[in-house]
């Protein structure tokens, strides 16, 4: 009842990313289908050069979905935030089933049909289109079947680049850590997957009779038009005079750019389009710095080390000016900050702290032989974060560091997946799981002030993101963060609703 309640009171929304997810799977199968059928002609034409093609596509296919959309971000015309990477993606998953099947099907066609054709004084082009092709079809369409299916699956992951689609509900469901919200993806996302298998199981049986071979070329024809349509309206570019509001993939970073976008329409006349939970810093630095984004809140110790790969100062007000200088350089504005310091502290479980008497990361010597650690994969990676921690401590723990994602660490901690992490000073999962922060008595993690970044260019023709973005400013203290973060973690509220509850309260 739970999830009939999700799906009902967000209808609308579920209904717009349904038909998202549709387009980018119609759009992809169809790309894959034009070029792949070519390919799979030209394989069973040229055997040597369709063996290297079946290579290259096979390649395409075991690329993981997530390490494809990263590599794909940077290039030029077919990189950036949004639909664009993610068809360009989603293809080239969908072209082995179709290459393969195409040169199957045409390389089963009866040699003496094919003798036939060319005593009737056919052309290689006729024979192809008005021979080989009809009684490849069946096979063709089974190609296409497996395409789709898969394309529907890994669809899901477009939602980190901004794409939309039904993973928005997925990826929303684990930074809050809500079943009901995942299920409310995942549910429609499997639906959709077995709806299209058997739609198209029932098209090969019925081609395979021969009952609907005429009329499967306008049919597809249509299907084209109508996912044209669709991707017109699903997808339409934002209007010149549309402000792009940004965020990265866990709670707090999902609440603050609603913050923000919401700020933004209280201006009156501003057109937002959101972009929230995108891949990581890494996806939202890309996207302010080519105008996919236009502005999104990042923190000054991740933009100093992660981004620009400096030294950070410890102290707050140097790391700000650091960081805005580093900004200024390449076109983006860094301005005021909102008000809280949401740095990395180090958690363990409560029983264990009071059990083990652990009260800072010094005392971690005492475990660690023993301990396994689990962190995000950002923070592994980042020169601020596990490698730095070693080092600053002197700490050699009994197992490899595991990798999982930002929005798990902290359950995985309490069930005893892991033993020690790193999480944020605001979460509102420390006091709700029972975990011990550890003192920084180092003074290892820097300071983390979340600021707005906005792309200048955006601030001069958009006076109304500085206004937006200056009332804001200072606003919202470290234990505001928290219970905003408790709203939405906790008791599942809906991010929107606890940004305008917020903002009404600080009377904008």
């Amino acid at each position: 009842m739970t999830l009939v309640r999700f799906w009902w009171s967000h209808r609308s929304e579920t209904l717009a990313l349904l038909e998202q997810h549709v387009v980018l799977v119609l759009l992809s199968t169809a790309a894959a289908v034009a070029i792949g059928v070519p390919l799979g002609i030209i394989a069973a034409r040229k055997p040597r050069l369709g063996r290297a093609l079946l290579a290259v596509t096979s390649i395409a296919q075991t690329i993981p979905s997530l390490a494809l959309l990263g590599f794909l971000l940077p290039l030029p015309f077919v990189g950036g935030i949004g639909t664009r990477t993610a068809l360009v993606a989603l293809s080239a998953y969908a072209l082995l089933p179709i290459v393969r099947s195409t040169l199957t099907g045409i390389r089963q066609v009866d040699p003496a049909v094919v003798e036939a054709g060319i005593a009737m004084g056919m052309t290689g082009r006729q024979l192809l289109l008005l021979v080989e092709l009809p009684l490849a079809l069946p096979s063709i369409i089974s190609g296409v079947r497996v395409a789709t299916v898969i394309g529907v699956g890994t669809a899901t992951i477009a939602a980190a680049v901004g794409a939309g689609g039904l993973g928005e509900y997925i990826f929303r469901g684990l930074s809050m850590v809500d079943t009901p919200t995942i299920l409310a993806g995942a549910i429609p996302a499997a639906a959709l997957a077995l709806a299209a298998d058997g739609c198209l199981a029932s098209l090969e049986r019925l081609l395979k009779t021969g009952r609907v071979t005429a009329a499967f070329g306008p049919a597809a024809a249509a299907v084209v038009a109508i996912a044209l349509v669709l991707s017109a309206t699903a997808y339409a570019r934002p209007g010149r005079g549309s402000v792009v509001v940004g965020s990265k993939n866990f709670t707090e970073q999902v609440i603050l750019g609603e913050l923000v976008a919401q700020s933004l329409e209280r201006e009156g006349g501003v057109d937002v389009v959101r972009k929230l939970n995108l891949g990581g810093t890494f996806i939202c630095d890309r996207g302010v710095r080519t105008g996919d984004l236009d502005v999104y809140v990042e923190y000054t110790g991740t933009a100093v080390t992660a981004v620009f790969h400096q030294e950070v100062p410890r102290d707050s007000e140097q790391a700000r000016e650091r960081a805005r200088v580093s900004y200024a350089a390449v076109g983006l504005t860094m301005t005021e900050p909102l008000g809280f310091n949401n740095t990395f502290t180090i958690l363990v479980r409560g029983r264990d702290a009071r059990d083990r008497g652990l009260r800072s990361i010094d005392d971690l010597a005492k475990v660690a032989a023993q301990w396994t650690p689990g962190f995000g994969y950002e923070f592994l990676q980042r020169d601020d974060g596990y490698r730095g921690l070693l080092r600053a401590y002197d700490l050699g723990f009994g197992a490899e560091a595991k990798a999982m994602d930002v929005s798990l660490i902290y359950r995985a901690l309490a069930d005893g997946q892991i033993d020690v992490t790193a999480g944020d000073a605001t979460s509102a999962l420390i006091d709700a799981l029972d975990l011990a922060p550890l003192a920084d008595t180092r003074h290892y993690f820097p300071p983390y002030d979340a600021v707005p970044v906005v792309r200048t260019a955006s601030l001069l023709r958009r006076p109304e993101i500085g206004r937006a973005l200056a009332r804001l400013a200072g606003r919202i203290s470290d234990r505001d963060m928290r219970a905003l973060n408790a709203a939405v973690d906790l008791r599942h509220e809906d991010v929107k609703l606890v940004a305008r509850r917020f903002l009404d309260q600080l009377g904008h």
